[in-house]
């Protein structure tokens, strides 16, 4: 059977795509933010944790990060709910298709997360009393956040692929995955490195956001910090080339030269990720926080332009049906900016809850 009589009829939209694209990178890019940063110091407590001979090092940075890996989850998983919402609406007719096909494991995610962020919660709250359960506490937080992490990387690769759908006459039973997708791997440990990259980055902001009565600890939190970053980033770009060889010949071209906006950004992404390199080893954190905000951005960009290319064949915005419910959209930015400024209100009030700001 032909894939293309596989996937139904794409959805109408309220408004101009453009607006809906903004919107998904948007929302995708500070989830990944979020998300990485999530996965990334949960898996730096984790070596922590089993770290032999546990110093005071270790003991105060493990406890750091479960004070703020319960807000990193509630912010990674309420802006992945909004990307995959826009992603829905843009995409739906490949994503509920892929979605349905490996079923049991989409809606088992749901389940997966409530389990990770109670165990980070009991983690948080009751971190000086567990203590040698607290490593195995840690570690299954880290397995469920990577079983999410493979289930949605099989669901965004198996919705690039209409051609795999026939598989289901053979396994009608919602559990397929894209296991035999060669770029599937690579994706998954590309994002996993680049976790623990954000992870490494978020320890070093923190040393250097204490309070003048912990210089000592301050100074070991920026250096783990920087050390985990820079290992993860020289990492992640060997990883990135071999994602980058196991695409499509086609996908590959676009990249070096076929195409000048995905060629552009390409190389501003690789350069940024080199640089990246040296500001760590140098220990520059500001500029390497604002040089990973802008590699973050290409990387968000990149993401969306291979989509683009696999699903050329079948779809473009231009297929999509324009409805018109500009009020309805008016509605929603209003709503989005009330609901920000009552967010920042609530992180405000969260770092300092006694009003006093220092």
């Amino acid at each position: 059977m032909p894939a293309q009589e596989l996937i139904p009829p794409p959805h109408t939209i309220p408004v101009h795509w453009g607006w809906l694209y903004f919107f998904l990178i948007l929302t995708f890019y500070l989830h990944l933010l979020f998300m990485n940063a999530m996965l990334g110091i949960s898996v730096i407590a984790l070596f922590y944790e089993f770290k032999p001979g546990r110093d005071e090092t270790s003991a105060a940075l493990s406890r750091d990060i479960s004070r703020k890996l319960i807000f990193f989850a509630a912010f990674a998983v309420n802006l992945g709910v909004a990307a995959l919402l826009f992603l829905q609406v843009l995409y739906g007719q490949f994503l509920y298709v892929s979605s349905i096909l490996m079923a049991v494991y989409w809606l088992g995610i749901v389940v997966l997360l409530l389990l990770a962020y109670y165990g980070a919660y009991v983690y948080n709250l009751h971190h000086e009393y567990l203590f040698l359960t607290r490593k195995f506490l840690v570690l299954g937080i880290v397995l469920l956040f990577l079983s999410v992490a493979f289930f949605f990387t099989n669901n965004m690769t198996l919705m690039l692929r209409p051609e795999q759908w026939t598989r289901y006459f053979h396994n009608p039973g919602g559990t397929l995955l894209n296991l035999n997708d060669p770029t599937l791997i690579p994706r998954y440990l590309h994002f996993l490195t680049a976790s623990v990259a954000v992870g490494g980055l978020v320890v070093a902001i923190s040393g250097r956001w204490k309070k003048n009565n912990a210089v000592k600890e301050s100074q070991n939190f920026q250096n783990a910090g920087m050390k985990w970053f820079t290992a993860a980033t020289f990492l992640q770009i060997i990883l990135g080339f071999l994602f980058l060889i196991s695409l499509p010949p086609k996908i590959i071209l676009a990249f070096m030269g076929g195409n000048v906006l995905y060629t552009a950004v390409f190389v501003f992404t690789l350069s940024c990720s080199f640089l990246l390199l040296v500001l760590g080893a140098l220990k520059k954190l500001w500029a390497s926080t604002a040089t990973l905000l802008a590699t973050i951005l290409g990387m968000v960009l990149m993401r969306d332009f291979v989509r683009s290319m696999f699903l050329e064949d079948y779809f473009k915005f231009e297929d999509l049906e324009l409805s018109s419910q500009y009020p309805a959209f008016f509605l929603f930015i209003t709503a989005l900016i009330c609901g920000v400024a009552l967010i920042v209100y609530l992180c405000r009030k969260s770092l300092h809850p006694s009003g006093k700001e220092s």
